[in-house]
């Protein structure tokens, strides 16, 4: 193995001649990698969502109490026009409203209200948090960085680094 190469690998022999009995480490990489991926896609919409929401109900609600025949500006397609009120005002609900039937259409989303959008999201990415504790746990992966208990951090200080990632057992190291 490398001593820079950015994933290493060390696994318990198999005394079956060869065959393994599950996946190879590459594809358990991969398939964390996949895992970690989705969650932070997830967290990233979820959060994309919800700051486009908010901010479309901020401008709503500060448009309600503006005199209608009052000029304002929007924002179209990267240019900046010139409106009024009563003019904008109907296009942002209509906005509002196309990104909150966007939200219904998304598959890991079941509710019209975005506070039960938003908790549904969390309880998905929760759920997937979960299920990569326990995909680490099962395949004893250690991510680059992370801190090893007692000896491993001391045994990796005094060798710089190199070498680290196959004392303590057999696992998978992922940058």
């Amino acid at each position: 193995m490398a001593a820079n190469s950015s994933s290493t690998v060390s696994k318990p022999s198999n005394s079956t001649g060869g065959k393994q009995s599950g996946p190879s480490a590459e594809q358990v990489v991969a398939a964390f990698q996949r895992m970690r991926t989705e969650q932070r896609s997830m967290a990233s919409k979820a959060a994309e969502l919800e700051m486009e929401i908010n901010e479309h109900s901020l401008v709503i609600e500060t448009l309600k109490d503006v005199d209608p025949t009052r000029k304002c500006f929007r924002l179209v397609g990267g240019v900046l026009v010139e409106r009024t009120v009563k003019e904008v005002l109907p296009a942002l609900e209509s906005n509002k409203e196309q990104i909150l039937l966007h939200v219904e259409s998304l598959p890991f989303v079941d509710t019209q209200q975005i506070s039960k959008i938003v908790e549904s999201l969390n309880t998905q990415m929760q759920s997937k948090g979960r299920e990569l504790t326990e995909y680490r746990e099962k395949y004893n992966i250690r991510l680059v960085g992370e801190g090893e208990e007692g000896q491993g951090k001391s045994a990796a200080s005094s060798n710089g680094g190199e070498g680290s990632a196959s004392k303590g057992g057999a696992g998978v190291l992922v940058s």
